[in-house]
């Protein structure tokens, strides 16, 4: 599939250290820091989304919300992993969410459709983590709320897996919403 560098985005899912090798770290993240560069060659534009916390957060375990304390705002944690490389033809974005409130998806609270409809965004690839959850939300929120074609990197994610097939349940039940599974090896520039 070839990618056109003026309408075609990738958006990178919470390619964070707290969720790649901190308190909240998802099983094989780090196999994706190569697999995400790569990706990063092939488009222009790339938008990251990013978990940003305040250290009271509802989500937090301590506050009665199910996990423990992650993305913590002016945190190591909440920066994305310095293992990614920045290409230097590459136009970057980066959303926030969840300051206040507990937000899977970039759209939620977000202006991220709006962004993507004013650089005419025709088709948008996603990747990140995790599967079953931010990239699940952001993915249908995808489908719903933008005019694009949703792509999901299917070899560019990872799942937490509390229920051993979360992840494969999250991918199927993108896929049947509308979102076309496809790999890093089906793109080229």
């Amino acid at each position: 599939m070839k990618i056109n560098r003026k309408t075609d985005v990738l958006l990178i899912v919470d390619f964070q250290n707290d969720f790649i090798t901190g308190s909240l770290a998802v099983p094989g993240a780090e196999e994706l820091i190569p697999l995400i560069n790569e990706c990063m060659k092939i488009f222009r534009t790339v938008f990251l989304s990013r978990d940003k916390h305040k250290k009271d957060h509802p989500s937090f375990r301590a506050k009665g919300g199910p996990w423990p304390d992650h993305c913590v705002e002016n945190t190591y944690g909440e920066e994305i992993h310095p293992g990614i490389s920045w290409p230097l033809n590459v136009e970057v974005a980066t959303i926030f969410k969840g300051m206040n409130q507990e937000a899977y998806s970039a759209f939620e609270r977000t202006t991220l459709d709006i962004m993507l409809k004013i650089i005419d965004t025709k088709r948008l690839f996603i990747c990140g983590l995790a599967t079953d959850y931010c990239v699940k939300a952001t993915t249908l929120d995808a489908i719903e709320k933008t005019d694009t074609e949703v792509f999901l990197l299917t070899d560019v994610i990872r799942a937490v897996n509390i229920d051993p097939d979360d992840g494969e349940q999250a991918i199927k039940e993108m896929g049947e919403a509308g979102a076309k599974l496809i790999s890093l090896n089906d793109l080229k520039e």
